[in-house]
């Protein structure tokens, strides 16, 4: 049983009830980031934060020089520095399963074996044992060491997860893609859908695939559902091109040489038929959500390299220790994070964008969804009482500037408040030019630009300064004063995106601290997983159907009805 202490209610602090008297003065005052931009010269230089690879720009949100102070007295009335290193120090902060939360230890150097503990246990050095199997084992890959089942050396890489256990990989994979050097490609199979395997099989030879099998207990229905799908296309395949002849004991070499695992559970891993030497395995105190840095990034070690893999965790730990060492009121971490609490609960905001202007982010908001609206989708604090304000955003986003041609005009000029994450960066590593023009350029203009409109807007003389008829006026009017924060990075590097990673991953933290969360549970996605083990004997089983409600059988008389 976790010994954490109740949350402290943040809505019964005086510090609450300031904030809520800066709210109603701000709106009263008719504040607006126009007038505000005008007022102080100095407010971009006051509002602006670097965090090595990574410049951040806040001066566009609906905030001024008493919002910082108000929202650092809150973070310290609810206790953040304190929770903050007790996570650092592994706590058992995961209060329903009374686990350590010490992701962070993932990223630790190994100069730094002896400094955390879960008990006995000492984490960086079983993290850099771990690792150094992981690269041993992916330098064989690499360099055609490892080789299939007829003698090829491996080309293509077919990861199989779930959640934490996919979405990370996958948009690390993409987001690096440039990187990638060793001649080995990797898809992504997480869909129980078969028609995501079908997908990522097309076009591949199994003399030259490697599976990874990504599941900690090796008893997720998903992904054991998928890899024995995929052993059975290895298998077929293999035997219809004549690769192997269909023996027993030929098929177990071939499963061991091109199956291996990310699992602790050795027995079971044993029993599918992938050798236990080849099962790489993390611990109980490291989430789904928070294990892309972990042995679920076995095949990022593979497709880009141990040297690439260790700037990645490099990157984390470095903001990781600007998140522990900075001071609230100049951490930008920290301010992040509360910021998004200002809106939420201050604002009305129940959704944040998140627009990356890289086309390699394309599945950075998609990943994000599940760090922020799994850690802090909850309506429940940590010692089991109820919330007392509103809870975690609706996560959500595409790559600019696709999103500026669908979803902006409502950011713009919609009912809703959506504050806002730009994301980009200096450089790019295919510059073209349309020309004269740079093309990257053209790029970051619309995301400059983009920014610019959301804070200032167009008024009313403006539009009809530019011949608009006045019928037509107010369409074309933008109120402006719409919350962003650019972030500007260099180069996306692995250094970099492991520094963005950390910073979300931060973020979500403050907030469900303020909120009194466990943001490190995830009972709510248990119930439907139970109840599709007992709806699914219904689509043939009588007895089970009618043990269902009455839509769940209208529905499956529908399937059985039009089944071909």
């Amino acid at each position: 049983m976790s010994t954490m202490p109740a949350p402290i209610d943040a809505t019964t602090t005086p510090e609450w009830a300031a904030l809520m008297a800066h709210h109603d003065e701000l709106v009263q005052s008719g504040f607006h980031l126009k007038d505000a931009f005008a007022a102080d010269p100095e407010r971009v230089a006051k509002l602006s934060y670097d965090m090595d690879d990574l410049h951040f720009d806040l001066s566009k949100n609906l905030m001024d020089d008493k919002t910082v102070g108000l929202l650092c007295d809150l973070a310290r009335a609810v206790g953040l520095e304190e929770r903050r290193d007790a996570m650092y120090a592994g706590e058992h902060l995961n209060t329903t399963e009374d686990r350590a939360v010490l992701h962070t230890a993932l990223r630790r150097p190994a100069s730094e074996v002896g400094t955390v503990f879960d008990g006995e246990q000492d984490c960086v050095a079983d993290v850099r044992a771990e690792l150094d199997r992981m690269y041993a084992f992916a330098e064989r890959v690499r360099s055609g060491e490892w080789k299939g089942v007829t003698g090829k050396r491996i080309e293509h890489v077919m990861s199989i997860g779930i959640g934490g256990s996919d979405l990370g990989p996958v948009m690390v994979y993409e987001a690096l893609k440039p990187m990638a050097d060793a001649g080995v490609d990797c898809r992504y199979v997480s869909n129980i859908d078969p028609n995501d395997m079908a997908e990522k099989v097309k076009g591949l030879d199994p003399e030259t695939t490697l599976v990874i099998v990504v599941s900690k207990t090796f008893t997720t229905l998903e992904t054991l559902t998928n890899a024995r799908e995929a052993k059975t296309w290895l298998l077929e395949t293999l035997r219809a091109q004549g690769a192997i002849d269909g023996s027993a004991e030929k098929d177990a070499e071939a499963i061991r040489k091109h199956f291996v695992a990310v699992s602790t559970a050795l027995d079971l891993v044993a029993d599918f038929g992938i050798d236990p030497e080849n099962a790489f395995g993390f611990w109980n105190w490291v989430g789904g959500r928070y294990s892309v840095d972990s042995a679920v990034g076995l095949s990022l070690i593979i497709v880009f390299g141990p040297e690439r893999f260790e700037q990645f965790l490099a990157g984390f730990h470095d903001l990781d220790e600007y998140f522990q060492k900075t001071p609230l009121e100049k951490n930008v971490v920290a301010l992040l994070g509360l910021l998004n609490v200002w809106y939420v609960n201050f604002w009305g905001a129940e959704s944040h964008a998140v627009l990356p202007y890289n086309q390699y982010l394309h599945r950075f908001a998609a990943y994000l969804q599940q760090l922020t609206m799994e850690s802090n989708g909850k309506s429940v604090r940590w010692d089991g009482t109820p919330v007392t304000s509103a809870t975690g955003e609706i996560f959500w986003g595409e790559p600019g500037t696709n999103g500026q041609h669908a979803f902006y005009q409502l950011i713009h000029q919609g009912t809703r408040m959506i504050p806002a994450d730009f994301i980009a960066f200096v450089n790019t590593p295919n510059p073209t030019k349309d020309g004269d023009q740079d093309v990257h350029e053209l790029f970051l203009g619309n995301y400059l630009a983009q920014t610019k409109a959301l804070a200032f807007g167009k008024t009313a003389d403006e539009v009809r300064a530019e011949g608009t008829a006045e019928w037509m006026v107010p369409a074309r009017v933008f109120e402006g004063n719409r919350p962003t924060t650019s972030i500007f990075g260099i180069d996306l590097t692995p250094h970099a995106l492991g520094e963005l990673i950390a910073l979300y991953e931060h973020i979500t933290f403050v907030e469900g601290t303020v909120w009194g969360l466990d943001s490190y549970d995830q009972w709510g996605v248990e119930l439907g997983k139970q109840l599709a083990k007992q709806i699914t004997p219904a689509f043939h089983d009588d007895e089970a159907l009618a043990a269902q409600d009455a839509s769940t059988q209208a529905l499956i008389n529908y399937y059985r009805a039009h089944r071909k």
